[in-house]
């Protein structure tokens, strides 16, 4: 049984608890960072904007109304600070995509057991299926890789959707990931640019 009590923890924070800061920080790190590279920052990039973000929970902790929807606000503002990002980057290139793209893809770490092998084999093909979704289903799944799981509220937060369409639009990708790795993934003949989702 979860009991974070966010309403508790930022009372603590005011009055200057260390441990309740570190409470928050360790409750809601995993979320952001997950968001800003579901929305194709870099790993550099990710960390300011998750350093950003906890200055503006800092900036703003007297006017948090409401603390039960403090995951959505973090959210919120990941999402902000990354598209401020990106579009800094943008006017700076020349030509550069409307989009970011999708993930930077996976390093596979030796392993010389052959339980080692098949696991990271098995792991490549889903990190290459999961770049072969459209980038909404490759957001999604991102975001919902977060460990603790966000709330249906954090994740609509996070990806500026409707809550009433996640679990939908999560059936269609999961049945698109299924599909990719149940069929012809690795088939030659195939576009490499095909979006699934």
């Amino acid at each position: 049984m979860d009991d974070f009590d966010p309403e508790e923890t930022l009372g603590r924070i005011r009055a200057g608890d260390a441990a309740a800061w570190e409470e928050l920080t360790g409750r809601y790190s995993n979320l952001l960072w997950s968001i800003a590279r579901s929305l194709g920052m870099s790993e550099a990039d990710a960390a300011d904007v998750v350093q950003t973000s906890w200055l503006r929970l800092l900036e703003h902790l007297d006017g948090i109304r409401n603390p039960r929807r403090l995951g959505a606000w973090l959210a919120t503002i990941v999402r902000h600070e990354s598209l401020t990002i990106h579009r800094r980057a943008a006017r700076l290139q020349v030509g550069a995509p409307d989009e970011p793209e999708g993930w930077d893809g996976v390093v596979a770490v030796a392993d010389p057991l052959e339980d080692g092998l098949l696991r990271d084999e098995r792991d490549a093909a889903l990190w290459h299926a999961l770049g072969l979704l459209r980038p909404t289903c490759q957001r999604l799944m991102r975001v919902l890789m977060a460990d603790p799981p966000p709330s249906y509220a954090e994740i609509a937060a996070a990806l500026d959707i409707p809550m009433g369409s996640i679990g939908p639009t999560r059936q269609r990708c999961f049945a698109c990931l299924r599909e990719l790795l149940d069929g012809d993934l690795f088939d030659e003949s195939r576009p490499a640019d095909t979006r699934k989702g």
